[in-house]
Formats: structure tokens, C-alpha cells, sequence
């Protein structure tokens, strides 16, 4: 009798270290969970939350053997902290910072990481290949709760980044030149600082500025003379010239050319989070 009530106890405890390794062994992070070569967190459910909206932002044309800053945002779901697992289809991933680590060439969380603002961001690098074509970002992320069980938790996949490496000439694989574009800011929300990547297919002046959500002007970022190219331009809260409260508020790129005279103008919205 006693050698069964061992036999019982022993069981238990193995099925309890088992679940404890099912619950907690990946909360330092984990990889070959995207769509690039994995079927997701299915230690948080067998399939995607729809809950839970997975983005990745960053310029969506770069040049070849270039680094570029991207980010990975997750919403929804319970949101107590988030993960993610992001790769790359060619090319180089990098963290930015001791939220993220690089594990068999793809990039994970080192430990839960809790909101801003209802939203979990992971900032990273991507060093395009020397080969110009089309290239592509994966991502996963996960929304928990951090109750100890994977009840409750939820995920979703990110959808697919397209990446065009275009040559440092500014001219792609089928000879096509650049087109005006102003890419979407990253991180987007931020605090304190975002960048604004934009290209121009020829000479002349650029302006870039920064409107509240009443029109007013609270920044001018840039308004010079400019070749065509490939460029960014970094926007920070913490500048004295634009110490901005949390709010919705526009970027702005007007440009000129200096032979045509003909202008260009787009516009953009971002979030700031305090």
C-alpha cells in the first residue's frame, strides 16, 4: 500500500513538473513560431485569436546591405504582458534593446513585457542582404495574463512585411526609379522617439512637419535642399522645441521640385503615449 501511495505522489509531481514546463518553459522567449516555418503559440491554443492584432511596421523599401529599424506591436487579448517571435526571410535581425534576443538567426522576448498604453512594442533591426528583390518579416505575438496557466492567454500572427532591397543607387532590379513615398512611422504609438522614413525621386526641397489633431503646427523636422534618395528623419517627444502630451497628431511631407516646380504632399497620423 505504501509503495502505491509513493507510486501516486511521484506521478503527480511529474505531471505537475510537466505542466509547469508547459506553462512557464518559454516565458524567456522561443522561436520557429511564425509562418515563415511554425504553426504559432500552440501552447496558448491551438489557433490564432482574432482578439489580438499583431503589426509590423517600418520602411517597406530599403537599400541593399542597409540596417533599418522595425517594430512589432501587439493589442487585444488580455494583455497582462506580451511575447513575440519574429524572422526574416533573408537578411539579418538584431535587437535593440534587452527586450529582445537573437536565437537560431530569429528574434524572441527574454521575458514577458509589460504594456504602454494597452499596447506591447518590440523595436529591432534588419540588415537587408547585398542582393536586391523582395524580402519578407514574420512575426508572432502573444497576449497573457500571467496567471501561471495558459488558460486565458491568447496569440495571432502577424501579417506577412513585404521589404523591396533596391540597389544603393536608388534604382531596383528592373530599372524602375524611385517614387515619391512617406512610409508610416515606427515605432507607431511611441515614446519618446519614432522615426519617418521618405523617398524622393529627384531634386528639391523637402519639408516635414508635425500638426496636433487641431491643425497647429508643433514641429518642423526638416525644410531644405535635398538630392533624390532614400532618407529618415527622427522625431523625439523629449525635444524642448515639442514637449507633446499623449494625443493623435500628423506628419506632413510637402515637396518641391527644383526643375518642374511641381509639388508633392502626403500626410500621415501617429500616436504619441505617455
Amino acid at each position: 500500500m505504501k509503495k502505491k501511495i509513493i507510486f501516486y505522489i511521484n506521478t503527480i509531481l511529474v505531471i505537475v513538473f510537466l505542466s509547469s514546463i508547459s506553462v512557464n518553459g518559454h516565458q524567456f522567449g522561443i522561436t520557429g513560431r511564425t509562418l515563415k516555418n511554425g504553426v504559432g503559440c500552440t501552447c496558448h491554443g491551438s489557433s490564432p485569436f482574432t482578439n489580438v492584432t499583431v503589426q509590423i511596421s517600418g520602411p517597406t523599401q530599403v537599400q541593399a546591405g542597409s540596417t533599418n529599424m522595425y517594430a512589432v506591436t501587439i493589442v487585444g487579448g488580455p494583455l497582462v504582458a506580451g511575447g513575440t517571435n519574429i524572422a526574416a526571410s533573408t537578411g539579418a535581425l538584431a535587437p535593440s534593446g534587452n527586450d529582445l534576443q537573437l536565437l537560431d538567426g530569429e528574434l524572441t522576448h527574454t521575458s514577458p513585457k509589460s504594456p504602454i498604453a494597452n499596447a506591447v512594442i518590440f523595436i529591432f533591426s534588419y540588415t537587408a542582404p547585398a542582393s536586391i528583390g523582395t524580402q519578407t518579416i514574420f512575426a508572432n505575438g502573444n497576449s497573457v495574463n500571467l496567471d501561471g496557466t495558459p488558460l486565458g492567454d491568447n496569440w495571432n500572427f502577424a501579417q506577412n512585411f513585404t521589404v523591396n532591397v533596391v540597389s544603393s543607387t536608388g534604382v531596383n532590379d528592373v530599372g524602375n526609379k524611385l517614387s515619391f513615398r512617406l512610409d508610416q512611422n515606427y515605432p507607431n504609438p511611441f515614446n519618446p522617439s519614432t522615426q519617418i522614413n521618405y523617398s524622393i525621386p529627384e531634386n528639391g526641397n523637402v519639408n516635414i512637419s508635425v500638426y496636433d489633431i487641431l491643425g497647429e503646427k508643433v514641429s518642423e523636422l526638416i525644410n531644405q535642399n535635398m538630392p533624390e534618395g532614400n532618407y529618415q528623419v527622427a522625431f523625439s517627444t523629449g525635444n524642448n522645441n515639442h514637449q507633446l502630451s499623449s494625443g493623435v497628431y500628423f506628419y506632413k511631407l510637402v515637396f518641391r521640385s527644383s526643375t518642374s516646380g511641381s509639388e508633392f504632399t502626403a500626410a500621415k497620423k501617429m500616436m504619441v503615449i505617455r
